[in-house]
């Protein structure tokens, strides 16, 4: 019962206190769900790739697994409520005075800061999450000698190009799905 209850704790600290949508939550998520030993840096990332990979908000569904991992069905449901309740909460209030507050000096300042914080925390977990992919275990002469690292920066490099020639995010993710099946078939992942 206890698990629930800090399922739900967990994700609504992290609903509540990230701005800027799931990739700014991401540092916050690898925090909680290691301090809580519910994942490891391994299982976190591929749950990420699933979370991406999935229809809908990138937050819900990392706590949506992260739930049902740790506490089946309804831990699930806890740690999805959890994370989607102060955002919830907090549109309804801005919805309701938005017109009230929207020329506020103050909410414009703090609306300019939160900005470049929310870019600094996805940069953050980006880079978290690149040690992990492309060196788990910490950089070193090995790494570059082996088949693993270079396909995974293949797969990265060509993201990026085909995210910049306008791509679907789809087309994107299903060619590096098959890469990968075809790397791991051949015995390189």
């Amino acid at each position: 019962m206890m698990i629930y209850f800090d399922l739900f704790l967990t994700f609504l600290k992290i609903g509540l206190f990230t701005f800027g949508g799931g990739y700014a939550m991401l540092p916050m998520i690898q925090e909680e769900v290691a301090a809580h030993g519910w994942l490891n840096k391994r299982e976190l990332i591929d749950f990420i790739a699933v979370s991406e990979s999935t229809p809908g908000p990138f937050a819900v569904n990392i706590a949506t697994f992260v739930g049902m991992r740790t506490g089946g069905i309804f831990g699930g449901l806890c740690a999805t409520l959890g994370v989607i309740l102060p955002s919830f909460v907090i549109i309804l209030i801005v919805a309701r005075s938005y017109q009230k507050f929207k020329s506020n000096k103050l909410v414009n300042g703090a609306m300019n800061g939160l900005k470049p914080a929310v870019v600094g925390l996805i940069a953050a977990a980006l880079l978290s999450l690149a040690q992990t992919v492309f060196v788990p275990a910490g950089l070193n002469t090995v790494v570059f000698g082996t088949a693993q690292f270079y396909v995974t920066l293949g797969i990265f490099v060509a993201a990026i190009v085909l995210a910049f020639k306008k791509f679907h995010p789809i087309l994107i993710i299903m060619l590096s799905a098959v890469i990968g099946v075809i790397a791991g078939l051949i015995g390189i992942f």
